[in-house]
């Protein structure tokens, strides 16, 4: 393998506090340094922005994303839930990682080196950009799933916690998206 087919990649998660549906994680190597939207931590664009923010990295990076679903959160925890989505995007990155900046403080098992960073979706463009696609995915897979499971506002809430979610809960008890390890939830159950 030539050096130049080698990457640095930003990684980061999206959905790891949700009372229901998967962690997603982005892995994001860049092929340009400018773009025409605005680039930054997902949590601080607006759904628009981060739409078209995602058109435009998707034509200017190789990207990977790892999902973990809800039963297997409930199994292993939401941090291992988060390595194993983090590890499953770096994997799927159709180019060799050489080095990895990751979101936050979160240990992996690579066979390459990496540096976690704290706040790196918002300091590092690779990782903010992760942070958009990985959002975004979610975002998306949550509004699939809300004709699955009517009556539970994914599409608005997107599984966190809100009191449309509560009361959606009390009113149908939980559903396979829901993390039944979670303590809000145990309540419920």
């Amino acid at each position: 393998m030539k050096i130049h087919e080698r990457v640095i990649a930003g990684v980061d998660e999206a959905g790891r506090g949700p009372w229901a549906g998967p962690v997603v994680a982005a892995a994001v190597a860049l092929h340009a340094l400018y773009f025409s939207e605005k680039i930054d931590d997902s949590k601080r664009l607006t759904a628009s922005q981060r739409e078209r923010a995602f058109n435009e990295i998707i034509q200017k990076a190789s990207v990977g994303v790892g999902v973990v679903s809800a039963a297997l959160i409930d199994r292993i925890n939401i941090l291992n839930a988060t390595r194993a989505a983090m590890e499953q995007a770096l994997y799927n990155l159709s180019r060799k990682t050489r080095f990895a900046f990751i979101d936050g403080t979160v240990s992996l098992n690579l066979s390459f080196p990496y540096c976690s960073v704290k706040k790196g979706d918002q300091r590092l463009l690779s990782v903010s950009c992760a942070s958009i696609i990985a959002k975004v995915t979610r975002d998306r897979m949550m509004q699939i799933y809300d004709t699955f499971y009517p009556g539970y506002g994914f599409a608005s809430h997107k599984g966190y916690g809100t009191k449309e979610h509560l009361d959606a809960l009390r009113r149908l008890g939980p559903c396979p998206l829901h993390r039944k390890s979670f303590k809000p939830l145990q309540c419920v159950v």
